[in-house]
């Protein structure tokens, strides 16, 4: 398994721990801008075309190696889309599923609820005979490394897409993907200053553990054990963000940085910046301005690579067009860690995430929330 001494190491998490983390904001608002743009592009033809030609595409379900036809009919709910966030550092490096999360969408179509996966989740990973890879039992990130070897080339992120795909199905009791993505972490700066920032409320001052005030990074302390020099301040209230603050904002995740609550702070400065950010991009000054919106929508496209089984990127776009950030609910699973210090293993589900995974196969899920409020992630 592809895991760092670090990640070995750890001592005993919080039950939250890995559900999702910094990189988690990148992968929601990918999908919300790739998925939600379908009102906006209505009337746009020029710009549906520049967009669906940014978008990278890939068999990520193994269909077209299978020789599976098209998919023709409309789009129907409910729908169950995979997306998974990578932070690529070389082309011969195999990938780790850093942030691994479903968007299921009701028949209706009108709303969505989005949940994530621990990525130290232990699961069983199937044989998969395209990368020679035996199947075992490992962390559910290491699933799309070993589906990605390729012999004798470098590996395939596409590839191993589909591997870590078949574990998800067999962990949530999903038949079939009606979609995927894979969304590259570095490129969503660049749609925060396309939109020329975003403006949000910071509900505490936070101290950047990574940037000095003008976004440069820290110095590392000698021999180790933190960094030295002035770090960047997000005071409370209302804020404008530039490109580097916001990521820089939404990775904290210290009691000594200002956030007491440690990664569970952090996931709901995630939930804040997406919904502000995903209401920043359909607001007037973004939708009305042409040129803005395609460079909007041009940089969320090269930060994706998108398989529709059939659909592309804009039939999903018109299809969910009634969805807005609004109207996607954020899931928080039961869940904690196996063992601790020098033992610890990774992370497990409680019984009730599955009672949680029946419900969204059975369609029974409004009323499971009902009966279920804690499932709920709070934005506050």
């Amino acid at each position: 398994m592809l895991v760092g001494k670090a990640d070995r190491s750890r001592g005993k998490r919080s039950v939250w721990w890995g559900v999702p983390r910094w990189a988690r904001v990148c992968t929601i608002l990918g999908v919300v801008l790739m998925m939600l743009s379908g009102g906006t592009l209505v009337g746009y033809q020029t710009l549906v075309a520049r967009y669906e030609g940014a978008v990278g595409k890939g068999d990520l379900f193994g269909d077209q190696a299978a020789g599976a036809a098209e998919k023709k009919s409309d789009i129907k709910g409910p729908l169950n889309i995979l997306l998974v966030g990578i932070d690529p550092r070389n082309a011969e490096t195999r990938p780790l599923a850093d942030s691994i999360m479903v968007l299921h969408v009701p028949a209706g179509l009108d709303r969505g609820y989005l949940y994530s996966l621990p990525r130290d989740l232990r699961v069983d990973i199937p044989k998969f005979s395209k990368a020679h890879y035996p199947g075992g039992n490992d962390r559910l990130n290491a699933a799309m490394s070993y589906g990605s070897v390729v012999p004798g080339r470098n590996p395939d992120a596409a590839q191993g897409f589909e591997l870590l795909a078949k574990t998800v199905q067999q962990v949530t009791g999903i038949e079939r993907f009606d979609a995927g993505a894979i969304i590259n972490f570095t490129g969503f700066q660049k749609i925060v200053d396309a939109m020329g920032g975003v403006d949000m409320y910071i509900e505490r001052e936070v101290r950047s553990e990574h940037r000095q005030p003008d976004g440069k990074m820290r110095q590392l302390r000698p021999g180790g054990g933190g960094y030295l020099g002035p770090q960047a301040v997000y005071p409370k209230g209302n804020a404008h963000l530039k490109g580097w603050q916001a990521l820089d904002y939404v990775r904290q995740r210290y009691p000594k940085n200002g956030v007491p609550d440690a990664d569970y702070g952090r996931q709901r400065h995630q939930q804040q910046f997406v919904k502000a950010m995903v209401s920043q991009a359909f607001s007037a000054d973004v939708v009305t301005n042409p040129i803005k919106l395609d460079r909007v929508l041009r940089a969320a496209g090269q930060s994706l690579i998108f398989n529709g089984r059939g659909n592309s990127v804009v039939d999903f776009a018109l299809a969910l067009k009634d969805i807005r950030a609004d109207s996607i609910q954020t899931i928080k699973l039961p869940g904690g860690p196996i063992g601790s210090g020098s033992a610890y293993q990774g992370e497990q589900l409680l019984p009730a995430a599955e009672d949680f995974f029946a419900a969204m196969r059975n369609e029974q899920i409004d009323a499971f929330m009902l009966e279920h409020p804690d499932f709920r992630q709070k934005n506050r």
